[in-house]
């Protein structure tokens, strides 16, 4: 029997909504530990890269002081896109749909919102921002484990798994078209970016995975081919958009209406752009793949929602 449209739609959210913490989290603290000893011109630069990743369409280059930019971030809970929000998003659908996660999901989603929201009351994370960013990155990181570990594999947990891999291919690709212009510099640049470049795979949670696959030198070339189109590394964009395919499918075993097979073709062409395209022109095709990458992920969560979500198709096919 196939899953309740609301139930669905909730886990989805649930799911996103933990991501784009997590995210959100490590963006602020790898910018923030990367500002040591640098120029004041290099750390407006940094700070807009890091707006546009955000996509804090108010601030200018230079224009705001970064530390109200910072809370409004990490604090303001009407800011729709602060950690305070988007962890209280995710644990309000996760509270709506108790009965479908496992207890140990809720104590621990519960839990980090709790731990988020105490940090915050008079701006206690202020005075060990490093440890708070961790903190909301480790319990986010044990949410995950936890749902692997005991939540059924079914359709539920499939819709947690699209959630987390669709939010975090577009945020990553959001993350490297805002760092454009250093990934295709002059040969004269080149070693100035270098330290730019490993904080952009930090930022990816991929530094350390990178120097295993190749060496602590980082080169732009092997960056893209590593972030966006490495098969087995779990944060690259190509890996993400095989685990979406995998769970439509799983999903739609579930489902016999032809409105099934709509969402599978359409993340499988996400799969294959991933799989087969610009692996040979990396850099000289990253500005239009990433602009790809954002289309497709709109697509698929847009269909996926007319598909698995909408509830006026649900009705449409039981009558």
């Amino acid at each position: 029997m196939a899953m309740l449209s609301r139930v669905a739609d909730s886990l989805y959210w649930m799911s996103r909504y933990l991501e784009r913490t997590e995210h959100t989290a490590r963006l602020l603290d790898v910018t923030q530990h990367q500002l040591i000893d640098v120029d004041a011109t290099a750390s407006q630069q940094r700070w807009h890269r890091l707006w546009q990743a955000l996509h804090y369409n108010e601030a200018m280059a230079g224009s705001h002081q970064p530390a109200p930019i910072v809370e409004l971030f990490t604090a303001d809970g009407q800011y729709p896109d602060s950690l305070v929000a988007t962890i209280t998003a995710a644990r309000e659908n996760a509270r709506q749909v108790r009965e479908h996660i496992s207890s140990e999901m809720w104590e621990q989603i519960n839990r980090l919102y709790l731990d988020i929201r105490q940090q915050v009351q008079g701006q206690r994370w202020q005075q060990a921002a490093h440890r708070f960013y961790g903190m909301v990155k480790s319990g986010s990181h044990l949410f995950q484990g936890i749902t692997d570990a005991t939540m059924i594999h079914d359709e539920g947990w499939n819709f947690i798994q699209i959630g987390r891999a669709l939010e975090r291919a577009n945020n990553t690709a959001s993350l490297l078209h805002s760092h454009l212009r250093i990934l295709q510099p002059t040969g004269y640049e080149q070693g100035a970016h270098h330290a730019e470049w490993v904080a952009l795979l930090k930022m990816c949670t991929a530094f350390e995975a990178y120097c295993k696959v190749h060496t602590p030198e980082v080169t732009p070339t092997r960056m893209i081919q590593f972030v966006v189109y490495d098969a087995v590394f779990p944060r690259s964009i190509r890996f993400c958009a095989n685990s979406i395919h995998e769970s439509t499918v799983a999903i739609g075993a579930k489902h016999t209406h032809g409105h099934a097979q709509r969402i599978q073709r359409v993340t499988g062409q996400f799969q294959a752009m991933l799989e087969y395209g610009g692996v040979d022109d990396a850099l000289s095709t990253l500005a239009h793949n990433i602009v790809n990458v954002q289309q497709g992920c709109s697509q698929i969560g847009a269909v996926l929602h007319e598909v698995h979500i909408d509830y006026t198709i649900d009705s449409a096919l039981s009558n």
